[in-house]
């Protein structure tokens, strides 16, 4: 058996012409937006959202708030198990460009800011659903995430990632509703205040187990706080620009799926416990059916679990065994 699996790194633009393939799980914050009789304007509206958020986040020498243009590339991640060719649909994240129309340069962002995977939606919707189907009290099962943990930093690590991509990934998610949150004295000038959560959660966890450290800001003009997961150091690994790249991203896309948090009509305080029933909001001239993705994190689960879980389930548990880094 190989030490290492092989992967495939493939790009696709994300702009108002984007279509999903036929491996893209449907759920994934950018598919979800490309789908049904509005996908094209739901895409120029998240788009236009992104470019105007990053332009008033980026706000020096930048006096009509329109310097710069954010372009957006998916990039998909294909894992080969046996080196036969066959592969299977392993991360999707996307990879941030910074268009200044000022200097006439294309600049990287981050890449990262969006995470998406099939295992994880098999952790999460098949295994630990079953794991805890009628019983009394809640638990995780062993080893929960070591897996899809190992899957993510062996393509971190893997000669593929650092031909592609410059710097470690940030990926940006939503806050927890079942946690509470203290504003701390700290302050960065982009990622904005700092706060810090009463307790660890999920998923904090399973991200630990992908090697990525969290911390929670609010940027400014911002209502609520993100969670930030990176390796090394997010402060002083990124330039302002990147960072800003990541913040005007996921922050439109939350702003789409999660109103009720990131389009408040209030601002968090020093003490904040997110609410998706909160009825004091405004929504984005966006269609999206969150119950929908929901019903279909089930699927794409089981999906994870016929065509790459069960059948090389002997040689996934022996590496996952095996490998140390």
């Amino acid at each position: 058996m190989k030490d290492d699996f092989s992967f495939t790194i493939k790009r696709v633009c994300f702009d108002e012409d984007y279509r999903p393939s036929d491996n893209t799980r449907i759920t994934t914050n950018f598919a979800n937006l490309a789908r049904g009789e509005y996908r094209k304007a739901n895409l120029r509206n998240a788009l236009a959202m992104i470019d105007n958020r990053f332009n008033a986040l980026a706000s020096w020498d930048n006096p009509a708030g329109n310097r710069y243009n954010v372009e957006l590339e998916i990039i998909s991640v294909d894992i080969d198990i046996d080196g036969s060719g066959q592969t299977f649909p392993t991360i999707e994240m996307l990879q941030t460009y910074i268009v200044d129309k000022q200097t006439n340069e294309r600049l990287n962002g981050n890449v990262g800011n969006n995470f998406s995977s099939y295992v994880r939606d098999y952790d999460f919707s098949v295994l630990l659903l079953n794991h805890n189907k009628n019983q009394q009290g809640f638990s995780i099962p062993d080893n929960f995430g070591d897996l899809h943990g190992k899957l993510f930093k062996c393509f971190v690590n893997s000669q593929e990632y650092q031909q592609a991509f410059a710097k470690l990934p940030v990926i940006c998610l939503s806050v927890s509703d079942s946690k509470t949150y203290h504003r701390t004295e700290n302050t960065h000038p982009v990622l904005g205040v700092e706060y810090q959560p009463n307790e660890s959660s999920l998923t904090e966890l399973y991200f630990q187990k992908m090697g990525l450290k969290v911390r929670y800001f609010m940027p400014p003009n911002s209502v609520a706080p993100l969670a930030f997961y990176f390796f090394g150091d997010l402060l002083n690994d990124y330039t302002n620009l990147e960072l800003i790249s990541t913040i005007a991203t996921m922050e439109t896309f939350q702003k789409i799926y999660r109103p009720e948090i990131y389009n408040a009509n209030a601002v968090a305080g020093q003490r904040y416990k997110p609410n998706l029933k909160h009825p004091d909001h405004s929504v984005t001239q966006i269609v999206y059916d969150r119950e929908e993705r929901s019903q279909l994190a089930i699927e794409q689960g089981r999906f994870a679990e016929q065509y790459f879980i069960k059948p090389y389930q002997a040689v996934l548990e022996q590496w996952s065994a095996n490998y140390t880094n």
